[in-house]
């Protein structure tokens, strides 16, 4: 079964704000195909199903970065309003809340791409670890040859250069003679 919106275009709406991985109100609405209007409207009538951790406002200060890296966002630039952040779970309970199908497919296809960049994390964060395991078998079985390489590399007592300006050859100076008529 094909998607009904690809993968990508979802995680090009994802952003990192206040260490949570949120969806703004905007993008969500899009995605849902109903006005940002609409969308925040049904949230606020169920409020209770939104509680700490699922949804937040966007301070000034946030809302104007979000303005600065992405031109989607440039008609928030002089608005009064701030937008809602949604988190995984508060995506998660916008299906309750809109009840259309496709409400109900887009969030699903939210939800894999959600998990997805959750498993990419995780397998990138074991990769860091077999590194940093092998670096530390790596200088345990080579310490000796890095200590012998850099001796050889650094003498104890390396040949001391003058410092400054010298000639190495005399030069014949030259007078210039002014010539009078």
């Amino acid at each position: 079964m094909k998607a009904l919106i690809p993968s990508e275009v979802i995680e090009q709406r994802i952003f990192l704000i206040r260490g949570e991985k949120v969806m703004i109100d905007r993008d969500l609405a899009e995605l849902y195909e109903v006005q940002t209007k609409v969308l925040n409207q049904s949230v606020k009538r169920n409020i209770d199903r939104f509680p700490d951790g699922f949804m937040f406002k966007l301070s000034k200060q946030e809302r104007d970065e979000l303005v600065t890296i992405c031109d989607r966002f440039e008609t928030l630039k002089h608005s009064t309003s701030f937008p809602f952040a949604f988190t995984e779970l508060g995506i998660a309970m916008l299906s309750s809340v809109l009840k259309s199908k496709r409400a109900i497919q887009v969030n699903i296809q939210i939800m894999k791409t959600f998990v997805h960049l959750r498993r990419m994390f995780t397998e990138n964060k074991e990769l860091s670890l077999r590194l940093e395991e092998l670096e530390k078998k790596y200088d345990k079985q080579f310490k000796i040859v890095f200590d012998i390489l850099d001796q050889l590399l650094s003498p104890e007592n390396p040949p001391k250069h003058r410092m400054g300006f010298y000639v190495k050859e005399k030069v014949a100076q030259y007078s210039v003679k002014k010539n009078r008529n």
